[in-house]
């Protein structure tokens, strides 16, 4: 459904379910007069259906009579004619002067069949609402699996249980029954195009489909599409209002297909069938079009701001950098650049000897984001890996943010630009922002909002199979996209679910079961396909089994108030004191922000789920302060509640300090929910001064553009190919000083020289020490700890014959081609160290020198 009517053409006016919708007042004024509440309304709309639709009234009419009665108020047929050029009106009208219970709705001008059922449904009385086709393709007998599926009751105007949605009442609960049933069977056009925004579906139709009588007046008087497409407009707008839609298989009226109108089967029948003809396709699309136009404009602004926030890299992708990316987009391009020299080469995509010599790296242990580096193989072949990381960086900001916005939208609010503000709020956070240097695992999460929404239906339990299989599937694929993300968004659910059961114990409890059956069906999902990939990750060659991080890796209490360094109020220097680096700044949301959400949580304290996200945010921010907490501007340390968890399984290798971005999504909901209700409040002074506390709150954290810097330039022994002459295959060239964390710009070299060599050193995660524990980069050396001292400011030790066996026998372990020194500062000093080291001088190549150290050479 759009978000605008042209006023001039349609006419508001209320139901009784107190929905306020449109009606069209030609229609309108062409409808007999209401005779009085009914038990069965069915609406036929037709368009030069002579032919056809005095067997079909007479064929419902028969069916009606048997199935419900002959009584005045036990149903009726609304008939409505879209400006036929044939006898479909006379026809109809002869019938409703023998059956009063057949009423006709002629509309002046051909409009659609969207248009006609909308005057249709708004004319008819009935206390359920039938639609169905002039040229009866569904026997009206299949009627009774549509009232079957509806219930024995037409329910009320009360949500449906699995949400809680905050536009109507505050009522939180309601009965499960059905709002609509709908023919499995459907338009063909709809069903090959896909209904946008039914989830759950397999493109159904509003062609034979029975409604709640109110709740089919109110969908279909909110509805603005006047063609085919209006049965994805109306299912749309029935499923946003949290209202359940049964699919039932029904049979259908086997006709001859293949022109526009084909002549009857001998013998009685409904008439020839009407195909679809490429003008309804061209409009069914261009409606199709208009009906998303509200979503795509709402990804489109989530893709300029993503842009806006990455331009500094995209304006040069081969000379910049992002400045406060450390090392990691030298890691993250080459973990891409790996991924595509294993797999065009046949080679295991879990595991390379290109960094690490002679261990290698094992990639499933590190965030190498297989789901996307080897699905965007050939974007990097055409493009390079600077290129996917950039747009991996920049589309999967701007996807999180829609799939929030999706979720939100669905789930919480009418408002699209209410969900569009959390969904932004969700994934341009300051944390996200902050992640964006260097850690795309952290950035792309569009799958998170995915596998809650299919959470959230394993809770309703209508299908819990196939919920349950297809949450194994995205969870597997979110493995692959960043185990981190997946673990501490699990954290986060886990509390939440907690946190619902003590808000509403009874709701909480009767989800459990279907929850925990779809959960059972989804790791029977998992484990086959993920088997083999994690104990490779935790059994594997280079396998680990935890990380070290350091005691301060949560977050200071300050910096959930402060400013993040690339927030439009932030602090560089600020910010960096209270972070571990700009990277892992992983709170910073500012106070006026926090505020907000206190005051949300405040006002709206009587929803249940308000309840439950403050006390998930409140439990999230309280773990990121990691197992010691610090008093601010006192010595005083307090035991922080991660302490509880630092030794588990799983989390004991988890930053505590990023738990805090839980809050992010939190948030977002908040800020949804409370903008969803302050542009429905009447008053303008309240709905004016509710704005600006919204914009006093998100303005000091809109994001600003990452910082950018000149990229240290290949050297040309690298990018002329010289390199071939020293480093023969199966050996590894040595830089000078090696990869590290510190300092990997040699993986950059690799990727430009298309993996043809392998580095001794390296930035990645493995095993460190007989008891397996986690480091960042390869375990370090005599002579590489040498080279890295001397390269930043230690004066070089006096060489004796221990030094010169120390460098063979780690030259040999690396099993080394060639040491390669760039010019650099210090280089003298390092040229002259080495030369003493290996008892030879270096020859000088393009712009480094060089000392041939393989067998036979040291």
């Amino acid at each position: 459904m759009t978000d605008t009517t042209d006023t001039t053409d349609t006419t508001d006016t209320t139901d009784t379910s107190g929905t306020t919708h449109t009606t069209d007042p030609a229609a309108a004024a062409a409808a007999p007069a209401w005779l009085g509440a009914v038990r069965l309304s069915v609406v036929i709309p037709t368009h030069d259906d002579a032919h056809r639709i005095g067997p079909t009234l007479d064929a419902f009419r028969a069916h009606l009579d048997a199935h419900l009665g002959p009584g005045p108020g036990d149903w009726e047929l609304v008939v409505v004619d879209d400006a036929s050029t044939d006898d479909t009106a006379a026809l109809v009208e002869a019938a409703a002067a023998d059956e009063p219970r057949i009423r006709l709705v002629r509309s002046p001008h051909h409009r659609g069949k969207g248009a006609a059922l909308r005057a249709g449904v708004l004319a008819c009385a009935g206390e359920r609402v039938l639609l169905a086709d002039a040229g009866l393709r569904t026997p009206p007998a299949e009627l009774e699996h549509l009232e079957h599926a509806l219930g024995p009751e037409a329910p009320g105007s009360g949500i449906d249980g699995g949400t809680d949605r905050g536009n109507h009442g505050g009522n939180d609960s309601g009965g499960e029954r059905a709002t609509a049933a709908l023919g499995r069977s459907g338009n063909r056009l709809v069903r090959a195009l896909g209904i946008p925004g039914i989830p759950g579906f397999r493109a159904d139709t509003c062609g034979f489909a029975l409604f709640d009588g109110d709740r089919a007046r109110a969908a279909f008087g909110a509805s603005v599409l006047d063609g085919p497409a209006i049965d994805a407009e109306v299912l749309r707008w029935v499923r946003r209002q949290g209202w359940h839609v049964a699919e039932v298989p029904v049979s259908r009226t086997r006709t001859r297909t293949g022109t526009r109108t084909q002549k009857p089967p001998a013998g009685p029948g409904p008439g020839p069938r009407r195909t679809t003809a490429p003008g309804d396709r061209r409009r069914a699309l261009a409606e199709l079009f208009r009906l998303n136009a509200g979503g795509l404009a709402v990804a489109a602004v989530f893709l300029a701001l993503s842009a806006y926030v990455f331009h500094g890299l995209w304006a040069d992708l081969d000379g910049r950098y992002l400045a406060d990316a450390l090392q990691d987009q030298n890691q993250w391009e080459w973990f891409v650049g790996v991924a595509t020299d294993n797999i065009t080469h046949l080679r295991n995509p879990l595991f390379t000897t290109a960094q690490g010599m002679p261990d290698g790296v094992n990639l499933m242990a590190n965030a190498t984001m297989l789901g996307l580096t080897v699905p965007l193989i050939p974007v990097t072949l055409l493009f390079g890996e600077t290129v996917t990381f950039a747009l991996v960086l920049t589309l999967g900001m701007a996807a999180s943010a829609w799939t929030w916005y999706w979720l939100i939208r669905r789930r919480l609010v009418q408002s699209r630009w209410a969900a569009a503000a959390g969904g932004a709020l969700a994934a341009f956070a300051p944390p996200m922002v902050s992640h964006a240097n260097g850690h795309p695992n952290f950035v792309v999460l569009f799958m998170l909002p995915l596998i809650i929404d299919r959470a959230l239906r394993l809770c309703e339990g209508r299908n819990t199979v196939r919920d349950g299989v297809l949450l194994g599937l995205f969870a597997t694929y979110q493995i692959f996209l960043g185990e981190e993300p997946l673990l501490i968004a699990a954290l986060g659910m886990l509390v939440f679910s907690l946190a619902y059961l003590l808000v509403d114990r009874r709701r909480a409890l009767a989800a459990a079961q279907p929850l925990g059956l779809g959960l059972v069906i989804a790791a029977g999902v998992c484990v086959p396909l993920l088997i083999y990939p994690l104990y490779w990750q935790f059994f594997g060659p280079q396998s680990y089994h935890s990380v070290l991080h350091g005691d301060n890796a949560g977050n200071s209490p300050r910096a959930l108030v402060e400013y993040a360094a690339r927030s439009l109020f932030g602090d560089a220097e600020t910010a960096g004191r209270l972070s571990l680096n700009t990277t892992e700044q992983n709170a910073f949301y500012g106070w006026p922000l926090l505020a907000l959400g206190v005051i949300v949580c405040v006002w709206m304290w009587r929803r249940r789920l308000v309840r439950a996200l403050a006390i998930t945010g409140g439990v999230a921010l309280a773990l990121s302060l990691g197992p010691w907490v610090p008093v601010p501007r006192t010595d005083v340390v307090l035991p922080g509640p991660w302490r509880l968890m630092v030794k588990l399984p799983l989390f004991e290798s988890v930053i505590e300090g990023r738990v805090a971005m839980v809050c992010a999504p939190v948030l977002g909901v908040l800020l949804a929910l409370a903008l969803d209700r302050i542009v429905r409040m009447r008053t303008r002074e309240l709905r004016t001064l509710g704005l600006l506390a919204v914009a006093a709150a998100l303005i000091p954290v809109l994001p600003l553009p990452l910082a950018v810097r000149e990229r240290a330039p290949v050297p040309a022994f690298i990018t002329s190919g010289a390199w071939k002459g020293y480093v023969k295959d199966g050996e590894a060239l040595v830089p000078v000083p090696l990869p590290d964390p510190g300092q990997a710009d040699a993986l950059h070299w690799q990727v430009e020289a298309d993996f043809g060599f392998r580095l001794a050193g390296g930035y990645f995660n493995g095993p460190w020490g007989p008891d397996r524990i986690g480091i960042y980069g390869a375990t370090p050396r005599h002579l590489s700890n040498l080279l890295r001292d001397v390269r930043y400011g230690q004066q070089p030790p006096e060489i004796t014959p221990q030094w010169r066996d120390q460098a063979r026998r780690d030259l040999e372990f690396w099993k080394a081609g060639a040491v390669v020194l760039p010019f650099q500062d210090r280089g003298i000093e390092l040229r002259d160290m080495i030369s003493e080291l290996l008892g030879r001088e270096p020859q000088k190549v393009e712009d480094v020198w060089v000392w041939r150290v393989g067998p036979g050479q040291v």
